[in-house]
């Protein structure tokens, strides 16, 4: 069984979340750091994923506690965390999004506790239930990334290969013998911790070593790629006659 197919969503578009899964897609990942997204697009459209069979993640804009509470508190299967700068930050970051004693996230009132009392048995839920990943995505994390996958906070790690490119010196992310043996050693830890991984693999190289990695999702596209591969191909279309 191979990853998770996984887009972002990078615009308030409910019909993209339906058409993608349609087309198959199992996971969604709402871009609040690079995207147009609001808190309220977001309210209604983690629900709406939800119940059509998307499992919901949010890359917040910042890994900061409204920010992650917020998401968790919307219903979000799970947070992404970007821009962790090194293992001191992943630490104090990662706790905004476990309630204690794992962390120090606040508790209140929302669709997930179906808007009545929480309980201990709710706490325990959501600190095993709602995933927190961490990016892995600069030169401070990547050296880090054995300890920030030790945390208890931490559920998962991502990697976001075109600023760990830019970070380790590279330049532009061209899935070059460097970014996929940073993928490979990030992977290794991964499982030596006993964590899952995931990774953006819109380049189909780097697509076909992670998916030979066991990552457990892997993001293809966004839905505006899409719309300007669709429109290409639909401007090309061959003459009916």
């Amino acid at each position: 069984m191979g990853p998770k197919s996984a887009f972002w969503l990078e615009s308030d578009n409910q019909k993209a979340c339906e058409i993608a899964r349609i087309a198959g897609y199992e996971l969604i990942i709402f871009d609040m750091e690079h995207g147009v997204l609001d808190t309220g697009a977001l309210d209604r459209l983690v629900p709406l994923c939800s119940e059509i069979g998307l499992e919901t993640y949010v890359r917040v804009s910042e890994a900061t506690q409204p920010c992650i509470q917020t998401a968790l508190d919307i219903g979000a299967a799970g947070v992404i965390l970007p821009q962790i700068k090194n293992l001191d930050h992943a630490r104090s970051a990662t706790a905004y999004s476990k309630f204690p004693p794992l962390g120090i996230r606040g508790i209140g009132y929302s669709r997930i506790q179906s808007y009545g009392a929480a309980s201990d048995a709710f706490i325990a839920a959501e600190n095993q239930d709602r995933q927190c990943y961490v990016m892995i995505e600069t030169s401070g994390a990547f050296d880090d990334v054995a300890e920030i996958a030790a945390l208890d906070s931490v559920d998962g790690l991502f990697i976001g290969p075109g600023d760990l490119s830019l970070a380790r010196g590279r330049g532009i992310f061209a899935a070059r013998p460097g970014d996929t043996d940073d993928m490979k050693r990030i992977a290794a830890v991964a499982a030596e911790k006993g964590k899952p991984w995931a990774a953006a693999a819109g380049d189909p190289r780097y697509w076909k070593v992670a998916a030979a990695l066991d990552p457990a999702f892997l993001t293809s596209a966004d839905e505006l790629s899409a719309m300007l591969i669709g429109f290409r191909q639909l401007m090309h279309m061959p003459d009916s006659d």
